[in-house]
């Protein structure tokens, strides 16, 4: 009796996963949303193979999780991955194998790139991989993409931003949470750092009183000399030797950090 039983409830179950598959197969695009709830990876896989499925079902079934090889199959039927949609979907996913997510990089734009470094779930190496792509198109974004990757961007980004010492770019930079006080100093120490953009970093209030960020300000032998009337007199007399000994000041420069502490003996 209870072999007899289990032997007729096996067979409902086989009976009720071959009418799930078929109904995978078969629905209609209204069926099928439902359909793609199954928790069966093989209704899902069949699911793939419906010919009325579209982007729209997809979005729908990569918001969930465990979906083991069905990511991969997804990448495989190209006609799925069409719908740009579907690509950072898939990229996103903290399901989908690394060598697929890399593969998809670069078909996606320059902002779901920065998307990828800064929403949470996704890896460690997609992140560094998103984020060395936007680094790399930096140069040929237009002035008004720059200003947005400024103002939202990584410190990676930002510091390719700086090196290019566009004036309203390093102003957007400057406010960016995620710029580094490192960063700031090696720009400030570079040939990129102009007068305008050595006196935006001046007036910032974030940065302006940092007694680092202050003294690669009067290292750069293009900081306006108003900056050197306005830091001298907070120094010590041991960094206003130092800063006479730097060979990159003018002239004018050294001479204000003479002036600065008659009584020194500088």
């Amino acid at each position: 009796m209870m072999a007899g039983a289990a032997d007729i409830e096996t067979g409902t179950d086989v009976k009720c996963d071959v009418d799930a598959m078929k109904e995978a197969l078969t629905s209609d695009k209204e069926r099928l949303f439902f359909v793609i709830q199954s928790e069966q990876e093989e209704v899902l896989l069949a699911a793939l193979r419906n010919p009325v499925i579209d982007h729209q079902h997809l979005l729908v079934l990569l918001k969930r999780r465990g979906l083991g090889s069905v990511i991969s199959a997804i990448y495989a039927r190209k006609r799925l991955i069409e719908a740009y949609q579907v690509r950072f979907a898939l990229v996103a996913h903290p399901d989908t194998p690394q060598h697929i997510a890399e593969t998809l990089l670069p078909l996606l734009y320059i902002f779901d790139l920065l998307k990828l470094c800064i929403i949470p779930g996704i890896s460690a190496e997609i992140r560094l991989a998103a984020e060395r792509k936007v680094v790399q198109q930096i140069p040929t974004q237009p002035l008004g993409n720059k200003l947005t990757l400024a103002r939202r961007g990584t410190s990676a980004m930002l510091d390719a931003l700086l090196r290019e010492g566009l004036q309203n770019v390093v102003e957007a930079c400057l406010d960016n949470s995620h710029l580094k006080e490192g960063s700031l100093y090696q720009f400030l120490a570079s040939s990129h750092a102009t007068a305008e953009a050595v006196s935006m970093v001046a007036r910032n209030s974030r940065w302006k009183n940092r007694p680092n960020i202050r003294l690669a300000i009067l290292k750069n032998p293009r900081t306006p000399l108003i900056w050197f009337t306005t830091f001298l007199p907070a120094l010590p007399a041991a960094t206003l030797r130092d800063l006479l000994l730097s060979p990159r000041l003018t002239l004018a420069q050294k001479e204000l950090v003479r002036q600065a502490r008659p009584s020194s003996h500088l």
